[in-house]
């Protein structure tokens, strides 16, 4: 069974059932121009006398099928269609001789689009056998890479023996680089300048930043010599300036020698990771580079003036140059230069021995690789234009939008690219290019679209299809100045054109509302697409926009009059889409929605701030207690601000009892009046939103009034107490004061001293003799 739906569903894709329907998506049309502009399905009927009376002109633009349908002959029909002109398809070359070799075809190519109609055209590609090789080695000379150069001076027999087997139109160039001559990146001591090299080695050149050492040589005896006489360099931190080199050796390429007509390499060798864009902030250098060649004396002239190249302008440099770069690096920088090389196209990355010694193992093998992979892409792509690139080869990749890729690709292998391009508007004479990713071949498209109808017209100014006043342009009146009208019926005679075509638009807006043609100043309406007529004095009405039910106009219970349903007895709603009843609408005391909203639908449609589904309870308004106090007030205790007219303001409103206890639960009240007594009342809110029944208690709590004696006994004890308050505090403060005085007085007692020399006038009353013949025995 299921083999059997498989089967029917792909012969009915075979058949074209499911294939895209054609619609033209017409918006406003009022000639064959703006007909071919709305879409690539849409096309014109130019037959005379197609239009019915009443229609508009915008009937001759639809698709094809339908305007036969309608009654157009097919020769009349305008629709542009996609045409190709190969200005030059020189063919491609198998090897390479005395001219240039030709290795993509066509090389210039002319298209005429229709906006939104793609086109396809195939692009063939093959690479000439002995196609001629430029490469550039590029040499990190920082004092780490000393090893590696004792074993690069002596490649060269096999660097040019491995070129002349791939082809024998090959030469070799050789530069090298360290890093800026400026701190942090480098000793700028003296003579650190002219020796950055440990003092044991005496083979040392200065300190630079790029140097160019060899231009492009066939000669294998001049590239040993050159490389023979350089010695390492030195400088201070890790990274060094491989991508200044790398941009220089780019853009000079006069000074480099890159052939016109070659594949042109760039090998780097580095154990060092790089700086870029930024870097240079750290010495002071803020000026950006400026993707230009600084050579004098083969030396980067504006080393320390300009910052490193961003990775995103020597990619495109290097693209713009044909340029494939090989990244032959040591393996402690392997994934760095991976993830750069992911951002330059067509580059490689090799893992470089610790002394180079597999650099021209790594060199062939990386070429290899490039020259197998074809990378077709284009340049320069107007806006608005579209194109995807399906390769057709062996090994291919997906199409894209981008590129298109075939790999392993041999020599003289010939593959091809279906190439669609498709334009979303209009344009003249634009131009982009289409090129293998380094190669020198382009094919360039020239581009413009088919926007206007090439309509064969009578050659008469008076036809008789425009009442002899006017000429027939793709099948409509062109009307002579003074006269208007889709066939120049109208003679606008002092009045000029823009007034009368005024007095068709409603509040300056669209002439008759896009629905008719102003004519003599009134709206002729045109008919619709079901054949009824639009009517108003601005075409504005119809019996067909009106709201839908089930998929039926009006529900089909009314009619459609203006764009509002007239619904049939019986029927309500928008659409007409409910029967008339209050079924849904009817609340426990048999009212509708409560007086508080209208039913429409069999549905309560509530006024603001009540709720569904009812209308019974309203969350936002405004509490009713303090709303109704001034009334209940008055019709209860003929008291407040409505004590005057009273019944006047609150007898429509309110209808009140005086009870001594409330039966009523619903909304429980109780509010101070203007008395300062409080009021207890309940409300129960009637049918309608400004209608309540009230039970009011008879009797209000009102304070007591003060007791005058209490207020003068209460004031007089108060003033007394606070008299007494006050002399105690003036005692106190009077004692304190004494004390401290008294304390002084103690201190200084104790620090006074009395002299203790005896007085002279004073005599004593004890005197001692002594016996003269007293010996003391």
């Amino acid at each position: 069974m299921n083999l059997f739906l498989f089967l029917l569903l792909l012969l009915m894709g075979r058949n074209g059932l499911c294939q895209q329907e054609e619609v033209c998506s017409k918006s406003v049309v009022n000639s064959c121009g703006d007909c071919i502009r709305s879409g690539k399905y849409c096309v014109w009927c130019q037959q005379l006398n197609f239009t019915k009376a009443g229609e508009q002109d915008a009937v001759r633009c639809d698709t094809q099928t339908q305007l036969i349908k309608r009654g157009c002959k097919k020769e009349e029909i305008i629709s542009p269609q996609n045409t190709m002109t190969i200005i030059q398809g020189d063919s491609l070359s198998k090897s390479v001789n005395q001219r240039e070799p030709v290795q993509l075809k066509p090389q210039k190519i002319s298209l005429r689009l229709r906006s939104g109609l793609s086109t396809t055209f195939s692009v063939s590609f093959k690479r000439a056998e002995g196609y001629p090789v430029d490469l550039y080695y590029l040499m990190d000379l920082s004092y780490s890479m000393k090893d590696d150069l004792e074993n690069v001076k002596e490649l060269g027999k096999d660097l040019f023996a491995t070129l002349n087997k791939i082809t024998p139109h090959a030469q070799i160039g050789f530069g090298a680089f360290v890093d800026k001559t400026v701190l942090p990146y480098t000793n700028i001591n003296k003579e650190k300048l002219l020796k950055p090299c440990d003092e044991n080695d005496q083979q040392c050149q200065a300190a630079f930043g790029y140097r160019h050492v060899l231009s492009m040589t066939p000669m294998e005896d001049e590239f040993k010599k050159k490389v023979t006489e350089q010695f390492i360099s030195g400088n201070l931190d890790s990274p060094e300036g491989s991508l200044d080199a790398m941009m220089q050796a780019a853009v000079c390429g006069d000074k480099i020698g890159w052939r016109n007509s070659s594949t042109r390499l760039l090998v780097l060798t580095t154990d060092a990771g790089f700086h870029m864009a930024g870097d240079g902030k750290l010495a002071g250098i803020l000026e950006p580079n400026d993707k230009q060649c600084y050579m004098e004396n083969n030396l980067y002239s504006k080393s320390t003036d300009m910052d490193y190249p961003s990775v995103g302008q020597l990619a495109m440099q290097l693209e713009e140059n044909n340029i494939q770069p090989i990244f032959a690096v040591t393996k402690n920088v392997e994934i760095v230069y991976k993830q750069l090389s992911k951002m330059i196209p067509k580059s490689e990355v090799g893992v470089l021995s610790s002394d180079s010694k597999n650099v021209v193992q790594l060199i062939e093998s990386a070429y290899n690789r490039l020259s197998s992979k074809v990378t077709l892409t284009h340049d320069n792509l107007p806006d608005n234009v579209r194109v995807v690139y399906t390769p057709k080869c062996d090994h291919a990749g997906p199409s894209g939008d981008s590129e298109g890729v075939c790999d392993n690709v041999r020599v003289g292998e010939e593959i091809s690219f279906n190439v669609t391009v498709t334009a979303t508007s209009c344009m003249e004479d634009q131009s982009f290019t289409i090129r293998p990713l380094g190669i020198k071949d382009t094919l360039t498209v020239t581009l413009s679209t088919n926007c206007e109808c090439q309509c064969v017209d009578p050659a008469t100014s008076s036809h008789p299809h425009c009442t002899g006043k006017g000429q027939v342009s793709c099948g409509i009146c062109s009307c002579r100045e003074g006269f208007i009208g889709q066939f120049c019926e109208c003679s606008i005679g002092d009045k000029d054109e823009r007034t009368l075509r005024a007095s068709c638009q409603r509040q300056n807006g669209t002439e008759c509302e896009g629905r008719g043609d102003c004519v003599c100043g009134r709206c002729n309406c045109h008919t619709t697409e079901s054949g009824s007529s639009y009517y108003g004095e601005f075409c504005e009405c119809d019996h067909e926009h009106c709201e839908k039910f089930m998929n039926k106009l009006c529900g089909g219970n009314g009619k459609c009059n203006c764009g509002e349903c007239k619904c049939d007895g019986g029927y309500e709603g928008s659409a007409c889409q409910c029967r008339v009843s209050e079924e849904g609408c009817r609340t426990l005391n048999n009212t509708v929605c409560y007086g508080r909203g209208a039913c429409k639908c069999n549905r309560c449609e509530c006024r603001e701030g009540y709720q569904n589904p009812r209308c019974q309870t309203c969350l936002g308004c405004t509490d009713p207690c303090q709303t109704k106090l001034n009334c209940i007030e008055c019709l209860g205790f003929q008291s407040g601000p409505f004590k005057k007219n009273c019944s006047e303001t609150c007898s429509a409103s309110i209808y009140h009892e005086m009870v001594d206890q409330s039966t009523i639960q619903s909304k429980r009240c109780q509010q101070k009046d203007s008395d300062g007594c409080w009021i207890k009342f309940n409300l129960d809110q009637l049918v309608g939103e400004d209608n309540y029944k009230a039970e009011i208690l008879k009797k209000r709590d009102c304070p007591e009034p003060p007791s005058v004696t209490a207020i003068i006994g209460g004031s007089l004890a108060s003033v007394a107490l606070i008299g007494i308050l006050l002399l105690m505090l003036i005692k106190l403060l009077i004692y304190m004061k004494d004390l401290k005085e008294f304390r002084k007085f103690e201190n200084e007692k104790k620090k006074s001293k009395w002299a203790e020399a005896e007085n002279p006038l004073f005599q004593t009353a004890t005197t001692t003799v002594a016996n003269p013949i007293f010996t003391g025995e």
